[in-house]
């Protein structure tokens, strides 16, 4: 097992962060993998979006960083083979307050994902990270290895990419070394929209090999599948989205048995 730990993130909301995460989730988990996705985005959108319900988030991401302890009673198995998650609810938002106090409080979730490494039970797990960069996120970016950017093919997003990457830079440098960034993946592309296509150039243009082959495109069914608990591929398998998901899946395997991203 690699317990490779991977933040999705973007401090923009509506970029595609979270529908990225459970779908990248279930791809890797369809390639045979065991994933982890941990919801620590006080929204819940994740967890709602592998269907579990409000009402089943009694264990939460919330309780076990107050609590510290029995970590696996707070892993849910998702209806998909190979998932689990750790849920989310909205408790989550007041625990920046509550940690306020606390000196080593940008350690606490790498504290637990310390813990989960040494059970070796998961080849990755993906921190869907709240659109903000608050204590939460902080948090994230100490307890991971790397970082994938989902970023819209809209016109602001370099900018707003910018400032991201000096961010993850200056954890890196005060509190996680070994801190990389993956890969940044483009998201929402419509191929008939000029602008999208000039975002794509100009993204390949300032970062490289870092900007992702794989293209995810606007789509309907992407869009739908949240509201009936499912991540798409699960959804509508053979829709565009499903199988650039798929796609990118199988890129970031690759790219890193290229890179050797192992923890």
């Amino acid at each position: 097992m690699m317990n490779h730990v991977i933040s999705v993130i973007n401090q923009k909301g509506g970029v595609g962060k979270t529908t990225s995460t459970i779908n990248l989730g279930c791809a890797f988990a369809n390639l045979g993998q065991k994933i982890l996705i941990i919801d620590l985005d006080p929204q819940g959108n994740a967890s709602t979006g592998v269907g579990i319900e409000n009402n089943e988030r009694e264990n939460s991401i919330y309780k076990l960083l107050i609590e510290r302890n029995n970590l696996q009673q707070y892993v849910k198995q998702t209806k998909i083979e190979n998932l689990d998650i750790m849920c989310a609810n909205v408790e989550l938002s007041g625990f920046e307050t509550e940690v306020a106090e606390d000196k080593n409080r940008a350690f606490i979730l790498k504290g637990i994902m310390d813990e989960l490494r040494q059970k070796n039970q998961y080849n990755q797990i993906l921190i869907d990270c709240p659109p903000s960069l608050s204590l939460l996120t902080v948090m994230a970016l100490v307890a991971s290895n790397s970082v994938i950017v989902p970023l819209q093919t809209e016109f602001f997003a370099l900018e707003g990419l910018t400032q991201l990457l000096k961010t993850i830079n200056r954890i890196k440098m005060s509190l996680n070394k070994m801190l990389e960034v993956e890969g940044i993946v483009l998201t929402m592309f419509d191929k008939r929209n000029k602008l999208c296509a000039q975002v794509e150039q100009e993204a390949r243009k300032f970062f490289g090999e870092q900007v992702y082959k794989t293209l995810i495109p606007r789509n309907i069914r992407i869009s739908e599948a949240p509201s009936h608990g499912l991540p798409v591929i699960v959804y509508d398998k053979y829709c565009a989205g499903s199988i650039a998901y798929e796609t990118l899946a199988t890129e970031i395997i690759e790219k890193q048995k290229k890179f050797n991203f192992a923890a």
